[in-house]
């Protein structure tokens, strides 16, 4: 068995995410007890205010460390990890990249420039279904009003595009007949493309101020979708105005003899994906809550 810890992205959040983990397990406990103002978005999110995004990055990648932490107090760990844009962060976080208090600063600043990086309600996103990169990439190429450009390669037929809203709408047009469909995405904003090169600028003065260390895990990155040399504030400041190579990397895991994908954090989106690029027999696990916790014991141990 050689096993790859997938960490959730932005979109999956929901309240009371990783409650019940919190009340069985003393450990997950303790996670949580560091960050009282994160545990109470998690748990009961009074304001109201989980799913944007200066929040949702911060209680996802605590629940996410605390998720995979259970599973390695039990003696599951991965050789591979990666994650879905925040999800990266998680798995570095996870990997003792950093400090969990430290992982904990970062991620909030990041979510508060993406934030604020662009007003709102002049860009967005959409999800292409149904048609291949370089058709997608071809018909990006013909935007004229705007900005246009991919986020996620997230699996076959199901890419991301990303932009101001005059370049999505011509690029949806444009996709008419050269896909099944284009779906509108409820986001605050267009995460991963050139719109967002000052605030990667902006981000890279907060990753400075820490010094990471060698992830104990061997990360897939989101930038290119496989092992990376480069320095990792280098990768990080990239990744958050660059392309999601997420297909890319579950192939890349899939060629290193990966069988076993266990997915952390709430949502199943990635585990989709797995089964959409896989074309071989996999087992995929999703960790979301106790009950999930305690099928993945049987299944691991």
């Amino acid at each position: 068995m050689k096993i790859a810890f997938l960490f959730a992205g932005q979109g999956a959040q929901a309240v009371g995410m990783g409650k019940d983990m919190y009340d069985n397990l003393d450990s997950v406990k303790a996670i949580y007890d560091q960050f009282e103002d994160i545990k109470a978005l998690c748990f009961e999110d009074k304001d109201g205010v989980i799913n944007q995004t200066a929040y949702a990055q911060k209680a996802m990648l605590l629940t996410g460390y605390a998720i995979a932490s259970a599973l390695k107090e039990k003696g599951i760990v991965p050789e591979y990890t990666c994650g879905l844009s925040l999800g990266e962060y998680t798995a570095l976080a996870f990997g003792n990249t950093w400090s969990l208090k430290d992982a904990i600063e970062i991620i909030t600043n990041r979510g508060r420039i993406m934030q604020e990086a662009l007003p709102l309600g002049t860009t967005t996103m959409a999800a292409v279904i149904g048609a291949d990169r370089e058709v997608i990439l071809d018909c990006l190429a013909q935007v004229k009003s705007g900005v246009a450009e991919i986020a996620n390669y997230n699996c076959p037929g199901q890419i991301v595009i990303t932009g101001d809203n005059e370049g999505i709408k011509e690029a949806c047009q444009l996709l008419i007949g050269k896909c099944r469909r284009t779906i509108p995405l409820n986001v605050s904003g267009a995460f991963h493309c050139s719109l967002l090169n000052d605030a990667s600028k902006e981000l890279r003065t907060v990753l400075d101020r820490f010094t990471p260390h060698k992830p104990e895990y061997t990360m897939i990155y989101n930038v290119s979708g496989h092992e990376e040399d480069r320095p990792l504030n280098d990768i990080l400041q990239e990744q958050i105005c660059h392309s999601v190579y997420f297909e890319d990397s579950i192939k890349y895991l899939l060629a290193q003899g990966v069988d076993t994908f266990v997915e952390i954090g709430p949502g199943k989106t990635l585990s989709g994906f797995v089964r959409k690029t896989a074309t071989t027999p996999v087992t995929i696990i999703n960790v979301s809550d106790f009950a999930s916790y305690n099928d993945a014991l049987s299944q691991l141990l």
